[in-house]
């Protein structure tokens, strides 16, 4: 797959952006998921998952900061949080103390093969260009245990938007749509099966996407 164009910069950009929104991101999403039933329905039935697998690690990658991670603990699962961005990172660990947060980038996850019961990328994926979607999904297959499930939160729709503000910062990161079938159909290339797949609208997303799978 050809490379998008003005994607060559990409994870630096990210990583810079949310550096610099990283503690006004925090107080704009604290509370979200009070907002949000719909998703909190998602996230306790893939916890309900894990925890029916005798549970285990499970990775939030592009964890932000921190709060799905720890709802996830509080949904009984033994979740941490990986992101790009070091500023994510040092708010989470502030935010969510106890906690495990470590800096990384899905593009190349640093997790041994088989290491995780469950992974939850929730709506990271959308600063992830087309061409490396595959290698992502690689790794997140690599690094879940058989039968493990996969959480997926993204935004739905075509096109890609560049945004160059947000949470009262400057911003420069292109943020991709999919339907459901693009991302159905990458997740069966990459060996996943999906199992169920949800569109709705919410405080998260003007069109939101969730899909759960399995390794």
């Amino acid at each position: 797959m050809e490379k998008e164009p003005g994607t060559d910069d990409w994870l630096q950009n990210t990583r810079t952006s949310y550096d610099t929104v990283a503690e006004s991101y925090a107080d704009r999403t604290r509370h979200l998921l009070d907002e949000t039933p719909e998703e909190r329905g998602a996230l306790a039935r893939f916890a309900g998952l894990v925890r029916a697998r005798g549970g285990g690690p499970v990775a939030d990658v592009g964890c932000g900061t921190g709060r799905i991670t720890a709802h996830l603990n509080r949904l009984g699962t033994d979740a941490f949080g990986i992101d790009l961005s070091l500023g994510m990172i040092e708010t989470a660990r502030h935010e969510h103390p106890g906690l495990r947060f470590d800096t990384g980038s899905m593009t190349d996850l640093a997790l041994p093969d088989a290491s995780v019961t469950g992974l939850i990328a929730w709506y990271t994926l959308i600063h992830v260009p087309d061409h490396e979607i595959g290698p992502v999904l690689a790794h997140f297959r690599r690094v879940l245990r058989p039968g493990g499930p996969l959480l997926l939160g993204f935004h739905v729709g075509d096109g890609v938007r560049l945004k160059t503000e947000g949470y009262g910062h400057p911003m420069n990161v292109r943020v991709h749509r999919r339907s459901h079938d693009r991302m159905s159909a990458w997740l069966d290339e990459a060996g996943f099966t999906v199992r169920s797949r949800t569109t709705l609208t919410s405080a998260e997303s003007r069109l939101g996407g969730i899909v759960l799978a399995h390794r």
